[in-house]
């Protein structure tokens, strides 16, 4: 075979099978079949072959060699092309289509909800809506001569579960609440595993049982239920009958010494208030009346959320909640044999210490409770909600496109689908027009909603963002798996902590804990999110005219540095 031979004739050999040795159409043939493993195979080959007059010979071949790929690709794509064009424009046109309006709908939905929130806070800053206004409130007496018959009986509860570092720090904070003795009862429910935690927890408890406060320690030898079937056991017992309410804090929290002050006298007050709840700096914790608890069932097992599942149901009967947001401290000082010295002077607001995550992986999984159980519970109660009888028409709306649908499905829905797949995804497709109130003002309104609510966090408004749309992944598939009630419904992984030990010197026992290799820290999702964000935004940049790359290119950036492992916990390292 001669260079000048024409591309019909190769063609022709290829077709009838005509070449050998090394004629061109034998080459063709084995490209349709197999081109680039003859080629890294043969290539090294010729290269050990060659010698100082051989390179012409070796060119020659390797440029028969592309010259029959790009012949076999262009040829390839001719016949895949109208396959493709015709299976574009009869379906993915159209489901890019669709999809736009159903995200331009919930995106409303989402707005809806959030205005009428907003209007609603407004209404409460306002005209001085405060829970003092609204309910009766007295200040509990301290009066020396009635002692603490005033006081009505209260338990308190700390589930807990191998809770090495926070141990101490909870259960401390508990036994130091402004309370008097004989009418506080505490609760340590451990469900650990670790033998050596149980012994620390118990004697933990034992110090303060003799420093006079009424505090028991109750374990089990399963973890049925998980939080709910501790909570549930411990009510069961006999001396839980004589107490009127219920405190119950995360291991984690740290409530202040007034905390039962100013919460208790709300219940005592206000009989139609089944739970006095406060902010903390991350989560939230309250006290119950039992009897409200009692009368919608108590708790159940049989979602990962199950103080949402008691609220719910005790709304359904007709119970009431209050929010007292921040707590204010009364001047309370605490003797070493617990007895309580009465100050007046009102301190400002502060908010509860509790703790954040320690590390990514324990918020994804922290974030996956929270988004799919809410989204199980919702399956659950959606017609129990309907038929609800003790309830006006107008809550149940309330609690099933405020409470259940817009905040815990369509939020997320919207969050992953239309700012991570759909608006990136538009680059591919010209034809597809999204409103510019869609991609911009709505999701604009809806920042500015939430942000309000935070004014001292505006400085890190656009990592928020990015960061929300990283976990909204999470979310959005843990709300699919409590509607389907997949595999991993209820999951429950206890969220790690650390308590005080980057303040000790404990800080090589913690950094254990956590991958230290790079390798090991990969998440491969948050990557093919990043890798797929990264394709969109270079098509963007190149053929479109809407310049969506400006929020695709920071949207790549943030799934890539989760991906790769840059999120987390930096420990010093010790000497």
């Amino acid at each position: 075979m001669t260079p000048s031979r024409g591309r019909g004739e190769e063609r022709e050999d290829s077709r009838i099978g005509v070449g050998g040795g090394r004629g061109h159409g034998r080459y063709v043939i084995e490209l349709k079949f197999g081109f680039f493993p003859l080629l890294f195979l043969r290539l090294p080959l010729g290269l050990m072959r060659v010698d100082a007059g051989g390179i012409a010979d070796l060119s020659t071949s390797l440029a028969l060699y592309l010259d029959a790929a790009s012949d076999f690709i262009l040829s390839s794509l001719s016949r895949v092309a109208p396959v493709w064009e015709a299976v574009r424009a009869a379906v993915l046109l159209p489901l890019m289509k669709t999809a736009v309006v159903l995200c331009l709908v919930m995106s409303l939905i989402l707005v809806v909800e959030k205005l009428s929130m907003a209007l609603v806070a407004l209404y409460v800053k306002v005209f001085g809506r405060t829970p003092e206004k609204v309910y009766k409130w007295q200040e509990m007496p301290q009066d020396p001569e009635l002692g603490s018959l005033p006081y009505p009986m209260v338990l308190v509860q700390i589930p807990m579960f191998n809770e090495r570092e926070v141990y101490e720090i909870s259960i401390g904070a508990v036994c130091t609440l402004a309370w008097p003795n004989d009418k506080l009862i505490i609760q340590v429910l451990d469900d650990s595993t670790d033998i050596t935690i149980r012994e620390l927890v118990q004697e933990e408890c034992g110090k303060w049982q003799r420093k006079g406060r009424n505090i028991h320690y109750i374990s089990r030898d399963n973890r049925n239920g998980y939080k709910a079937g501790a909570l549930k056991e411990a009510m069961e017992l006999d001396y839980v009958k004589k107490c009127d309410y219920v405190a119950i804090f995360d291991a984690d929290h740290e409530p202040p010494t007034d905390f039962l002050l100013r919460s208790v006298p709300f219940l005592m007050h206000n009989h139609e208030i089944a739970l006095v709840q406060a902010r903390w700096k991350f989560g939230t914790a309250g006290v119950w009346r039992i009897l409200a608890i009692n009368e919608a069932d108590g708790w159940k097992e049989r979602t990962t959320v199950e103080d949402m599942d008691l609220a719910v149901r005790a709304t359904l009967r007709g119970w009431k909640f209050l929010y007292i947001g921040d707590l204010k401290v009364c001047v309370y000082i605490i003797t070493s044999d617990l007895d309580m010295e009465w100050g007046t002077e009102l301190l400002a607001l502060i908010q509860v210490k509790s703790e954040l995550p320690s590390s990514y992986k324990a918020y994804r999984y922290q974030q996956h409770r929270w988004a799919c159980g809410p989204a199980n519970l919702f399956k659950k109660m959606a017609l129990d909600i309907l038929m609800a009888k003790k309830v006006t028409s107008l809550k149940k709306l309330f609690l099933l496109y405020n409470f259940f649908f817009a905040r815990r499905i369509i939020s997320h829905n919207v969050t992953f689908f239309f700012y991570c797949i759909i608006i990136p995804l538009s680059s591919f497709f010209p034809e597809v027009v999204i409103p510019k109130w869609g991609v911009f003002y709505v999701p604009t309104l809806i920042t500015i909603l939430n942000a309000v609510g935070t004014p001292r966090s505006l400085h890190l408004i656009v990592i928020w963002i990015f960061f929300e749309n990283v976990m909204s992944l999470h979310r959005c598939k843990a709300v699919y798996i409590g509607l389907l009630e997949a595999g991993r419904v209820n999951e429950w992984v206890v969220t790690e902590k650390l308590g005080n030990a980057l303040k000790t010197k404990q800080i090589s026992a913690v950094a254990k804990k956590f991958p230290r290799n790079l390798w090991e820290r990969f998440l491969f999702l948050e990557l093919a999110l990043g890798l797929f964000l990264l394709l969109c935004a270079c098509h963007n940049f190149f053929f479109r005219r809407n310049q969506y790359f400006f929020f695709i290119f920071p949207q790549t950036i943030s799934f890539l540095l989760m991906g790769f492992g840059f999120v987390g916990n930096h420990f010093p390292q010790t000497k």
